[in-house]
């Protein structure tokens, strides 16, 4: 090898490093980013027409439900006012609303939930003082369990275990 090609070598591979870190700059910052950490664990939704976009919860007890379901599930808020707070980490947007200070229907739509292991969801339910109503059951396609929050809206979760 010629003395003159080692120098040549060496400037394209450090022109292949910097056109590298040109295109890695560029998709970074071109991509669209979380507007908090709340969101960064947020898969970028769309607003889709006729599909379920949101669900708000009645609460009673703001305080009490936040404990509960980040116990339980791991969710995180975001707060927009004392009593009110979105949810994040459920798989659906949603809220907590203690504004209008009602308690939750006694019937309605059933919110179900889906976990990996029926067992420890559970177990993390009935540890954060949630009241199973339903214990659990084998439908078709799974299993699951209903339970009352501490504000008394029932939900359900389901798995696939068998």
């Amino acid at each position: 090898m010629m003395a003159a090609e080692k120098p040549r070598k060496a400037v394209i591979n450090l022109m292949m490093k910097l056109l590298f870190l040109l295109i890695a700059s560029v998709l970074v910052f071109a991509l669209p980013r979380a507007s908090s950490a709340q969101d960064a664990a947020q898969p970028m939704r769309m607003n889709i027409h006729h599909q379920i976009n949101y669900i708000e919860l009645p609460v009673t007890d703001v305080k009490a439900t936040k404990k509960f379901y980040t116990h339980v599930f791991g969710w995180t808020y975001k707060k927009w006012s004392p009593l009110y707070f979105s949810f994040y980490g459920a798989g659906v947007s949603g809220g907590f609303n203690g504004e209008m200070n009602i308690a939750p229907p006694d019937s309605g739509a059933l919110i179900i939930l889906y976990s990996e292991n029926l067992a420890i969801t559970l177990d993390a339910v009935k540890g954060a003082g949630g009241r199973i109503s339903k214990p659990v059951f084998a439908f078709p396609g799974g299993k699951r369990f209903h339970f009352i929050d501490p504000n008394g809206t029932e939900l359900a979760v389901w798995s696939e275990e068998l």
